[in-house]
């Protein structure tokens, strides 16, 4: 089996620290390898594989300011579709762009849908539905009006997050700073528990961090480490009492928060969007609907049991589960 995997070139594949569609995509791309599976990841020329490697983009566009990214994405992905005779399918983990070419092949086509930055963008995979096999990443982000092939959820490598079973009292903020991620609702929460707030992530909304971040923020309660990749990104998730995840959008999925739970961290959420799918209430966290219910789920943290945490990501979250239900659906498709 020959896989064309177009990764985005937002960020390189892997990411150094912030880029989970492409995270995603080296993930599931690096499993498939490990199984045999002849992979080609598109992806920029940065990029890191144990497969072949095919790229146009010299860097990613979010890391240089030269690359003008409407030009290289429409490079970006017609390098995919002048090759796709030579691949038995190609899987698109980079938005709708791609979806405009699949009629000009005859090769299958999947598509994960990472999520939907607007109902505006729901035509594009509309009309390509009875072409391209759509995969939502939760059961909570599956749009009403689409067909899916499947529901698969992500998947981390296990052994790239070690169980720390004390963690500490701090708490944890792990995210883009930015009005959907709750950052001033973490803040908040953290200042009314009486508890010191660790903050990371990329700053995505100048104004929201400059108005209801930077001014809490004071090397003592609140403390921001900027975006963390590698060992950094590891130990910040592990030594946390919680990660707080008060979300303000139906988020398709969320990466920091298996990430968390795997290294024994609980997370109290926001109960919407994919949370549900994600924490078990009462066993690996708390789901609450306000800041109120955060800071009461804070006083009860202690009666998570963390290897539980880390259990459930053993059981339903790993790299292996997830490259497995994909080489499923590619068989499926294949015949």
């Amino acid at each position: 089996m020959d896989i064309a995997m177009l990764a985005p070139i937002a960020w390189r594949t892997p990411p150094r620290h912030y880029g989970p569609w492409e995270l995603v995509t080296s993930l599931l791309t690096e499993a498939l390898v490990a199984r045999g599976i002849d992979v080609t990841l598109f992806a920029t020329q940065d990029s890191l594989t144990a497969g072949a490697l095919a790229g146009v983009c010299p860097a990613p566009y979010s890391e240089d300011p030269t690359i003008d990214a409407k030009v290289w994405e429409m490079l970006h992905v017609g390098h995919v579709f002048e090759r796709a005779r030579e691949f038995d399918l190609i899987h698109n983990q980079a938005d709708f762009v791609a979806l405009a070419f699949s009629r000009l092949v005859t090769t299958p086509m999947v598509t994960t849908i990472h999520g939907f930055s607007s109902e505006r963008i729901l035509p594009a995979f509309k009309a390509y539905e009875d072409r391209v096999h759509y995969v939502a990443i939760s059961n909570s982000d599956r749009h009403a009006d689409l067909r899916y092939a499947a529901t698969i959820h992500h998947g981390i490598r296990l052994e790239d997050f070690p169980f720390n079973v004390q963690g500490s009292e701090d708490l944890l903020f792990f995210g883009r700073i930015h009005p959907d991620k709750g950052a001033a609702e973490a803040i908040e929460t953290a200042r009314r528990a009486s508890r010191r707030l660790v903050m990371a992530g990329i700053v995505q909304d100048q104004d929201y961090h400059k108005k209801q971040v930077a001014p809490a923020l004071d090397e003592r309660s609140v403390v921001y480490r900027g975006p963390l990749g590698g060992a950094a990104r590891v130990k910040a998730l592990g030594s946390a009492r919680a990660l707080l995840h008060l979300i303000n959008f139906d988020e398709p999925f969320g990466l920091s928060v298996v990430e968390a739970l795997a290294c024994g961290t609980p997370v109290i959420a926001s109960n919407r969007g994919s949370m549900p799918e994600l924490i078990d209430h009462g066993v690996t966290g708390f789901l609450v609907d306000s800041v109120d219910e955060a800071v009461d789920a804070i006083t009860h943290i202690g009666e998570i049991d963390r290897s539980s945490c880390r259990a459930v990501v053993s059981a339903r979250f790993t790299v292996d589960r997830m490259a497995d239900q994909y080489l499923s659906l590619y068989r499926s498709i294949l015949g």
